[in-house]
């Protein structure tokens, strides 16, 4: 799995925010490793318990591809992204602000990885 962090396109007072959206969209799947199996997260994907983000890690795990997670930035992500991506997840349907994205999805991932390896660190 990757985590890079892409630099801040500036939004002035009357940005346009479609051409915004767009160029981090562009610039987010070109920093993604090509055979990467794309996740968008997005608040219109589906919503999974830590159990199923479990069961989607073993599964990713045993394709042996990168996972490559698509954050959008203040305005979401572009529709090339979600259209690219194999998967799209919800964290919920409260909005967040993207760099807390990050800092939840990576406790997720630890909680999802820590059950499929039987750790006590997640409990039912």
């Amino acid at each position: 799995m990757h985590l890079r962090e892409l630099p801040a396109i500036k939004r002035g007072r009357n940005a346009d925010i479609d051409s915004i959206r767009q160029r981090e969209g562009e610039a987010l799947l070109a920093a993604a490793p090509t055979s990467s199996y794309l996740v968008a997260l997005d608040e219109h994907g589906n919503q999974w318990s830590t159990l199923e983000l479990s069961m989607h890690l073993t599964e990713w795990m045993k394709s042996g591809r990168d996972v490559a997670f698509l954050i959008g930035g203040p305005d979401g992500l572009s529709a090339a992204c979600r259209d690219k991506a194999q998967t799209c997840w919800s964290l919920g349907k409260l909005t967040l602000p993207h760099p807390l994205v990050r800092v939840v999805l990576a406790e997720q991932l630890y909680r999802a990885w820590a059950i499929t390896q039987n750790h006590p660190y997640h409990r039912d």
